[in-house]
């Protein structure tokens, strides 16, 4: 390529009327790309023994590489760090964290100590466990983003419904990352551990509000999750949003607020099961909104009825929690130190709660 656009620049300037008329254009023979490419990585092989160091010097720069024997699969499911153990019998709040919105929309933890929040304003703030402001981003959203969610890199994504965009904000400013298709709007957001987006995305047909998850694989539609096995819609036509997590088994679980429903697929769009609250064993109706997953593949579920729900990843119940002053719970998000942090509505205070064990 390099070269023909060089034998273009010649022909561009050249007097000769024969060559420009033999010119053949070359633009169709490259203008179709694979959509993947499929390279072979290359790794690094040596015979040091294990325990035994390798020291590689290039330049001014020496690295030493020590063989390690890998944790089992199992190690690596149990936790985002090491020591996190079992459900505690009694779970504790050991932070509250004020902040500057009222009401408060969404929470997205950053690592261990900071989170990123949002509420009925165009600003997307950045604070610490102490609720120091850290960083703001101002949006092109004409009310507030439709949903937050923190990528494997720990940049912060975010929804533009009016532009149909989802946004990350890298480097100090704000670039677009993906354009939905043509009327269907995005709202919530979900940066899975391979890198993936889901997306809820929904549009009007016939009066009725069509909800869909589109996984996204950087800019190409990897995905749709919509329609069971039997070509049956999976989530019910309404105007809430779905909210989803993945878990560490890649199925995907989705509070379907307009059925009042959990719905866990797997990572084939096949749907697993699903829980309607009736475990349990709360006095009002079971009214799922944000959802996690933790370390030890749990499923927790956000209740507007001021309570958790924890299941196991196959949907079994195993625990409720009320007791820690939860009262209009705004949003739900696990830190790298295994701990929840919750957010609510009306007071715009956060709340962390240790639920699990540390071994």
């Amino acid at each position: 390529m390099n070269t023909i656009v060089k034998q273009n620049e010649k022909l561009f300037n050249s007097n000769k009327l024969s060559e420009v008329n033999e010119y053949q254009s070359k633009l169709n023979e490259y203008q179709d790309f694979p959509e993947y490419v499929d390279l072979e990585l290359p790794s690094l092989r040596s015979n040091v023994d294990q325990g035994k160091e390798l020291i590689i010097e290039i330049g001014g720069y020496r690295a030493t590489l020590k063989q390690m024997s890998l944790p089992s699969p199992s190690a690596v499911v149990s936790g985002l760090t090491t020591g996190i153990g079992k459900l505690m019998d009694q779970v504790r709040v050991i932070a509250t964290i004020p902040t500057n919105y009222k009401p408060l929309y969404g929470v997205a933890c950053v690592g261990a100590a900071e989170a990123w929040i949002y509420g009925n304003n165009q600003t997307i703030t950045r604070i610490d466990i102490h609720g120091a402001v850290r960083d703001t981003v101002t949006t092109t959203c004409l009310d507030w983003s439709g949903g937050i969610s923190v990528t494997r890199g720990r940049e912060l994504v975010y929804s533009d419904d009016n532009s149909r965009t989802v946004n990350i904000f890298r480097h100090g400013k704000s670039k677009t990352l993906i354009t939905t298709p043509q009327d269907w709007t995005p709202w919530r957001l979900c940066c899975t551990r391979s890198g993936d987006i889901l997306v809820h995305v929904s549009k009007w047909i016939n009066s009725q509000r069509k909800n869909t998850i589109i996984r996204y694989q950087g800019r190409n539609i990897k995905q749709e999750i919509n329609k069971d096995g039997q070509g049956n819609p999976i989530f019910k036509d309404g105007t809430y949003s779905l909210l989803m997590s993945e878990n560490n088994n890649e199925d995907v679980c989705v509070s379907d607020v307009n059925a009042d429903t959990v719905v866990v697929v797997d990572n084939t769009g096949r749907v697993r099961f699903r829980y309607d609250g009736t475990p349990a064993r709360i006095l009002k109706s079971f009214a799922p909104r944000y959802i996690v997953t933790d370390a030890l593949s749990q499923i927790i579920v956000a209740d507007i009825n001021n309570c958790l729900h924890i299941l196991d990843q196959n949907g079994q119940f195993l625990r409720c929690v009320d007791v820690c002053g939860l009262k209009k719970l705004r949003g739900l998000s696990v830190d790298s130190e295994g701990r929840l942090w919750v957010g609510l509505l009306d007071t715009g205070q956060i709340k962390i709660i240790n639920y699990l064990e540390q071994s």
